[in-house]
């Protein structure tokens, strides 16, 4: 059995912390054992690896997701990447040519799909491996698992089972889907048994490889990403699922949460604050999470979530949060990004009337890590290195920085820089602004040092 967790989402639900390069799973607000933050898709990847499923686990995500999950789960994790953002259909149907074409799975083995960022117990993925058996045991296109509704929400989608037709282990068979009810709706389809729908299907291979075949899809891995972006933008849901008539349901009676809203996630955060900051003794229920140096001060207001990001701020009523997505500008890019090698924070970005943008950064820079080797062609940089060693590569010319040095790199100059100890830069960014074009000539320190260096400083 192979397993494959979905990693997509825009990063517009738990804004201002979230953004395009970050997404929900990737925030860093839940505590493992040790009392250390980490972020959802490292609990469900930590949850996999105890499960014994980790060597049979793969993730699916876009290329803008790559550099944080290689920092998140590490570089060993095998990945499948799309091209772009399109919807989970798309992303499944890619994810199984891949594992038909590349990782060359037999079209009868059982591939299981999931989001990565469920909030439940370990033992929800011994559910997951019962899937497997269930497939084999029903004959079923396809096994779901539905979670047992703990009250009537119109926050999920629904499936119903058909009455009376109880199997093993007390796998039922699928009648319909309800798609997010009135709260109304949703205490009768609890009376017909149903259950809440995590977004959790299994199927054989080839059962989607033959989908795509009936489609004139391509099922080899290279030639379907050439041809992603005319896929449609559907879900899995609404272009295999409700056309499945063969179709089971394991009904899941433990602790299940989707985390997609700020109400939702601080439920689950153990503690009120995080960050710089004071919450004042008569606030009930209220969350501050602050990413900036600044402090900030709640007082008096309870049933709030304060979250304070370089991508903005928000205060907003709990109940109100999941209204996020329709207010915010997502059109700037995001302030604060997580890379492989460090991070970068945008400190300032002003354009002028002159044509120019000036941008400030902020990079940290891991010890032992290195920028790739590059030159902007229409911008200027001026570094001031406030923290670390590191050697610098500037048009093949090797030299030792420190902290203190202020490097002036003009426009086509080619330069990288590798840290000796954890580096920290100011980089104040500056030229046309409606271009910004880079290339990029070696990306690792091991290229660089064989085809660059000339002169030793």
């Amino acid at each position: 059995m192979k397993l494959v967790l979905l990693s997509g989402g825009s990063g517009k639900r738990l804004w201002p912390l979230s953004n395009d390069a970050r997404s929900k799973q990737f925030l860093k607000v839940l505590e493992n054992d040790d009392r250390e933050l980490i972020s959802m898709v490292q609990r469900v990847w930590g949850q996999i690896d105890r499960c014994g499923l980790a060597d049979s686990s793969y993730i699916a995500t876009g290329k803008s997701q790559v550099e944080i999950l290689h920092t998140q789960v590490g570089p060993s994790v095998p990945l499948i990447i799309e091209p772009e953002r399109r919807d989970t259909f798309p992303a499944i149907a890619l994810a199984a040519s891949y594992l038909y074409s590349v990782a060359r799975v037999d079209p009868d083995e059982i591939i299981a799909i999931l989001p990565v960022d469920p909030y439940v117990e370990g033992h929800f993925f011994n559910s997951i491996q019962q899937l497997e058996e269930i497939i084999q045991m029903t004959s079923a296109e396809l096994a779901l698992i539905g979670v047992k509704p703990t009250y009537p929400s119109a926050k999920y989608g629904y499936i119903i089972p058909r009455q009376g037709e109880l199997l093993e282990s007390g796998v039922m068979r699928v009648s319909h889907f309800q798609e997010k009810p009135t709260e109304v709706e949703a205490v009768d389809l609890i009376e017909q048994q149903a259950m809440w729908n995590c977004g959790v299907f299994a199927f054989r291979l080839g059962y989607i490889i033959n989908i795509l075949n009936s489609k004139g899809l391509p099922v080899e891995y290279d030639k379907l990403t050439e041809q992603y972006h005319k896929m449609p933008k559907i879900s899995f849901d609404y272009e295999v699922v409700e056309k499945t008539n063969n179709i089971v349901v394991l009904p899941y009676e433990g602790y299940w949460k989707d985390l997609g809203t700020w109400n939702t996630l601080t439920e689950e955060m153990k503690h009120y604050q995080i960050g710089k900051g004071i919450i004042s003794q008569d606030c009930y229920n209220t969350h501050l999470v602050n990413e900036l140096e600044i402090p900030v001060t709640v007082l008096g207001v309870s049933n709030v979530v304060v979250a304070v990001s370089p991508d903005g701020i928000l205060v907003t009523d709990k109940s109100a949060s999941p209204r996020i997505k329709d207010y915010v500008n997502y059109d700037m890019g995001p302030m604060f990004e997580e890379k492989e090698w460090g991070w970068i924070r945008i400190l300032d970005n002003d354009r002028y009337n002159d044509g120019r943008c000036v941008i400030t950064k902020r990079i940290a820079i891991k010890e032992g890590r290195n920028l790739s080797y590059l030159m902007h062609l229409y911008r200027e940089e001026v570094w001031t290195i406030v923290k670390g060693e590191g050697e610098l590569v500037q048009n093949g010319i090797y030299m030792n920085v420190k902290s203190g040095n202020v490097i002036h790199i003009p426009a086509k100059t080619l330069h990288g820089l590798r840290a000796s100890s954890d580096m920290e830069i100011i980089v104040v960014q500056s030229g046309n602004s409606s271009e910004d074009t880079i290339m990029e000539l070696y990306n690792s320190w091991s290229e660089i040092s064989e085809h660059c260096f000339n002169v030793t400083i």
